[in-house]
């Protein structure tokens, strides 16, 4: 493809995006997978380079563009040679007309950043909420060792402070790594491996991860509840999406993770699921479905599928999610509440809300290798932590 077909290429993924962000459709990832499944001539630079234009376009674009002309018009602001690449030559795109739409460049809506400023969150550290993610992975101790790991990938590194994280550059293939097809590694942005930590997991315990999703977080409780391969413990791993939770079965298979048992729940009925449990869990895992305003840096379409009435709808779940999670711990237990958002509303506020519903229920401060106090817990974001942005607390139940 020549220069100027990548960028009409580029426009026509972005058309597709911003259509999808505005009907609930398909993720950025997955379009652009298929817009390239049915263009066999696009060789492997082609690729990279549509890509890379396309995400520089979302990152740029606080809010939803007219288009994916627009997107581009506003990256093609900033650089000349991208600019004179609108120059109508055949698969190219037409050239660049006096007062067309273009993209305004920002981090995210106006009241989304309105938002997450009175969160605390602007200046470097609402700017790095767009910036280019890391790619982290966890080590299963009972595959391999973080050194093993380290020596066998170059360029990587582990993670200071986390037990079994590794950072490795952009582009390493790991899933065609022998480790992968081992067991020995997974996935995980360090900050979601942070906040795993505030459970506490340890061999023995029954734990139920109640938004267990793919199972990222539950294979690391497992992996902490099996302590030096006694493999002692339960973990009953609950979500309403019946095709995430079925890739659990098999990356807990690959990883010889022992334990865990998995339960498809009814939206609105998940209480009813889970009678059987009722004051009886060691801890309960909420890691609830939220805004992602930690994740942007993976997902930068995400700013421009919320909406404050869809924000409103994740607070209510959010709040529904701990009471049914309360009514499972037993006495004395603990609760754990996870978001990948850096809003207070679906943070701080959500917990101390929650001790007003649940009177003798106690925050406790939690030690974890990254992160800064917050409200009643700890908050990690991207410019402070090198991570995705998280909030977390640990609840104690009453005797």
């Amino acid at each position: 493809m020549k220069a100027g077909a990548r960028v009409q290429a580029a426009i026509e993924l972005l058309d597709q995006i911003v259509a999808a962000a505005d009907e609930g459709g398909a993720a950025a990832d997955t379009l652009i997978a298929r817009y390239f499944a049915t263009r066999r001539y696009a060789g492997a630079k082609d690729r990279r380079a549509v890509r890379e234009w396309v995400y520089a376009a979302i990152r740029r674009a606080g809010e939803r563009p007219d288009g994916g002309r627009a997107a581009m018009l506003g990256l093609a602001e900033d650089d000349p040679e991208l600019a004179a690449l609108f120059d109508g030559t055949p698969y190219a795109p037409a050239p660049i007309a006096a007062g067309e739409p273009v993209a305004m460049a920002g981090v995210a809506p106006v009241w989304l950043e309105q938002m997450l400023g009175a969160a605390g969150i602007g200046g470097d550290a609402l700017t790095a909420l767009v910036a280019r993610a890391p790619l982290d992975l966890r080590v299963n101790p009972g595959r391999a060792s973080v050194a093993e790991v380290v020596a066998a990938l170059p360029g990587a590194a582990a993670a200071p402070g986390l037990p079994n994280a590794v950072r490795v550059p952009h582009g390493t293939p790991v899933e065609q790594h022998p480790l992968w097809a081992a067991g020995a590694i997974d996935i995980q942005d360090a900050g979601s491996q942070t906040v795993t930590l505030a459970a506490a997991a340890a061999p023995g315990q029954m734990i139920i991860d109640l938004c267990a999703g793919a199972g990222g977080k539950t294979l690391a409780l497992s992996a902490a509840m099996m302590g030096a391969g006694t493999g002692a413990g339960r973990i009953i791993a609950c979500d309403i999406d019946r095709a995430r939770l079925s890739r659990l079965t098999p990356r807990a298979a690959r990883a010889g993770a022992a334990g865990i048992e998995t339960r498809l729940l009814d939206p609105g009925k998940e209480a009813l699921a889970l009678a059987d449990l009722a004051a009886r869990a060691d801890t309960v895992l909420i890691d609830a479905p939220c805004s992602g305003t930690g994740t942007w840096r993976r997902n930068p379409e995400a700013r421009w599928r919320l909406t404050p009435q869809r924000l409103d709808r994740l607070m209510a779940t959010q709040a529904r999610l701990i009471d049914i999670a309360a009514a499972l711990v037993r006495p004395g237990g603990a609760m754990v509440y996870i978001v990948c958002s850096l809003l207070d509303e679906e943070g701080r506020m959500v917990i101390t809300d929650a001790m007003a519903r649940h009177p003798g229920w106690v925050a406790e401060p939690l030690d974890l290798p990254r992160g800064v106090p917050h409200g009643a817990g700890t908050r990690l974001t991207p410019d402070h932590d090198s991570t995705d942005g998280f909030f977390v607390a640990r609840l104690r139940a009453p005797c």
